[in-house]
């Protein structure tokens, strides 16, 4: 029988306090980035325990702008992972460089490292992993690859705000992390993005590049004690945040844990009640690390399975349940076969996760009985 409402999958939990925070801003006079945007930085920096934080408009601008800052270029190559959202690759081409794909762990969706090291050459330049579903990648093993062959590691951590490496946070591990605060991220500002790295020159330059290439920044040129002139000194991106949604991100992170607890409960609950099904549910937690919980990834279409996981997905929303899908691995869309000639066959492990992965509804705005529709929902299809 299927639910009154709709489930979406990924929504987030925005309660009264983030929603007075935002009329805050809207009432100051000042809403594009400014004081806002700075605390965001100084907390979340402290939260990663790096120096430096940078607030940007997504992701996907802080993967760009570190491999800018980090001189990454035409003639270059960046090996990263297929099974990740296209922002991932996309940036590598928006500097000129070439994607290089390598296959994945099957078991936990990472990168595998003995397929980065099979695959660097002479214009290797940079590694991204991704820390896919929040849990942490080998941060070990790609950190020796790196010092072996003089690399710079840029960590897409969108899926991983809390995540660490044995007792490491992600996102002081590389030279530079990228994190996401998009709508159905484990924190969110709505749009939103966060640069962290050690290294002060490197934090200096993407907080440039990301003002227009400007000496300066927004709020420091409207303040009344603000300089006369602005220089520009590159050709940057318009990459900042807002004060807006750096309100709504503070707040969020204000409750980061408690949000984290939330999943906690919802992850074990599928894990005991989904047991018995024709399902292959996420690898065990490892006791060594961290993991983020930001996606609850089952695999469909076993052998012991009555539907394939599209099938299952499009039965599941005729019920009123939202999934997620992450994700078609990239050298199976059209853009990366045709621009740089991969195609199916060449990384078996992600292909077969990509063909099988399908992920479950899990936010801190999803309740006991939200979830109990999801498992009454999958027992009765697979059942």
């Amino acid at each position: 029988m299927a639910r009154k409402d709709f489930l979406v999958f990924g929504a987030p939990k925005i309660s009264e306090d983030e929603i007075a925070e935002v009329v805050a801003v809207l009432r100051s006079g000042w809403i594009g980035a400014g004081p806002r945007c700075v605390q965001f930085e100084k907390l979340f920096a402290d939260y990663i325990g790096v120096p430096h934080a940078v607030a940007v408009n997504s992701c996907t601008a802080a993967l760009h702008l570190a491999l800018k800052a980090l001189g990454v270029g035409p003639g270059d190559e960046v090996i990263t992972t297929p099974l990740t959202w296209c922002a991932t690759a996309n940036v590598i081409v928006h500097v000129g460089a070439r994607p290089v794909f390598v296959d994945v762990d099957r078991r936990t969706g990472n990168i595998d490292p003995a397929a980065i090291e099979a695959a660097v050459t002479p214009r290797t330049r940079a590694l991204i992993p991704v820390h896919f579903a929040g849990r942490a990648c080998d941060m070990d093993a790609i950190g020796r690859i790196a010092a072996r062959h003089n690399l710079r590691i840029v960590e897409d951590a969108a899926h991983a705000i809390e995540s660490t490496w044995k007792g490491r946070k992600v996102g002081r591990i590389g030279d530079v992390a990228a994190f996401s605060f998009y709508a159905n991220k484990n924190i969110t500002s709505a749009e939103g993005g966060m640069a962290t790295t050690r290294d002060p020159a490197l934090a200096e330059r993407i907080r440039m590049l990301s003002m227009q290439g400007t000496s300066t920044d927004s709020w420091k040129r409207f303040r009344a004690d603000g300089p006369a002139h602005v220089e520009v000194v590159e050709a940057g991106f318009k990459y900042n945040l807002s004060d807006l949604h750096a309100a709504l991100g503070l707040r969020q992170l204000m409750k980061i844990e408690e949000h984290h607890q939330r999943r906690q409960t919802l992850w074990k609950f599928y894990d005991s009640a989904l047991a018995g099904l024709p399902l292959i549910l996420p690898a065990p937690l490892d006791p060594d690390s961290r993991h983020a919980l930001h996606l609850y990834t089952v695999l469909a279409d076993t052998p012991r399975a009555r539907l394939d996981r599209d099938a299952l997905r499009a039965e599941l929303k005729k019920l009123n349940i939202g999934t997620g899908l992450h994700y078609i691995a990239l050298h199976l869309q059209p853009y990366y076969q045709q621009a740089f000639g991969y195609h199916r066959g060449q990384f078996p492990n992600a292909e077969y996760l990509s063909d099988r992965t399908l992920s479950l509804p899990l936010s801190a705005a999803v309740s006991d009985a939200d979830a109990r529709d999801v498992v009454e929902a999958l027992k009765a299809l697979l059942g």
